[in-house]
């Protein structure tokens, strides 16, 4: 499921995959219902995307839920009154470490579901990282019993998946554009500096907005969340107007 924001107006407008957090176990797509209806009003269609949580499935099945939800959007751009080819991926938390993957996997078959039909591509123009990691095994990651939960065993039972499910592992010429927007909490950054050596050396436009002395989730409160719109919407108008 997906909940839509939209204006039904002539003009197509880009549109924006928003990833809900909570460590890949819990949190459902209404925690982006007022982040949504803030950027829909600047301008810009919003799709709050549902996936199947660690204690249904494990990875890389929510990756393959959201890159789905991609190409339904694409197939009804025109109801949806969405431009297919402006599209970004946002999250938050776990679903900002998911938005990076997903961008930074554009095209890349083992990361696509082959049982979903679709005349589109999953394939996003913009990233937008919420305060998630870019590195699951990292000098900066702390990320324990959650991650392995999602990840189908330890950085020591399973570190393949621990490697190809971190956003820094496929970060190369053709990542696309990236906003990272993060609290001053650096575990959930871990990785980050990391892709931006990588971005810099391709000339690959990027931005990092630190709010300081935020708590992890300051999307959801005041007076940070105001900000995180207003990083979100200058970020896209740089990207898709």
């Amino acid at each position: 499921h997906l909940d839509a924001f939209f204006t039904k107006n002539k003009k197509k407008n880009p549109a924006i995959i928003m990833i809900h957090g909570g460590g890949w176990r819990s949190g459902n797509k209404n925690q982006m219902q007022v982040l949504a209806q803030q950027i829909t009003a600047k301008g810009y269609a919003c799709f709050a995307i549902e996936y199947r949580l660690s204690p249904e499935a494990k990875y890389p099945q929510a990756i393959y839920d959201v890159k789905n939800a991609i190409k339904f959007i694409k197939d009804n751009a025109k109801k949806f009154h969405v431009d297919p080819d402006k599209i970004a991926v946002l999250g938050c938390s776990s679903g900002g470490q998911m938005a990076a993957l997903i961008g930074t996997t554009n095209e890349n078959l083992a990361f696509e579901d082959r049982a979903y039909k679709s005349k589109s591509s999953s394939k996003v123009q913009a990233i937008i990282d919420i305060d998630g990691i870019l590195a699951f095994k990292h000098p900066e990651s702390n990320e324990g019993e959650m991650a392995a939960f999602w990840l189908n065993g330890t950085y020591q039972e399973n570190p393949e998946n621990w490697n190809q499910a971190s956003a820094l592992s496929h970060t190369n010429k053709n990542t696309p554009p990236i906003l990272f927007i993060n609290s001053s909490f650096e575990r959930f950054h871990a990785g980050r500096d990391d892709m931006i050596a990588i971005l810099n050396q391709n000339k690959i436009y990027n931005e990092v907005k630190t709010i300081q002395d935020s708590p992890h989730s300051f999307w959801f409160f005041q007076p940070w969340f105001d900000e995180t719109v207003q990083y979100t919407t200058q970020f896209l108008d740089r990207i898709f107007k």
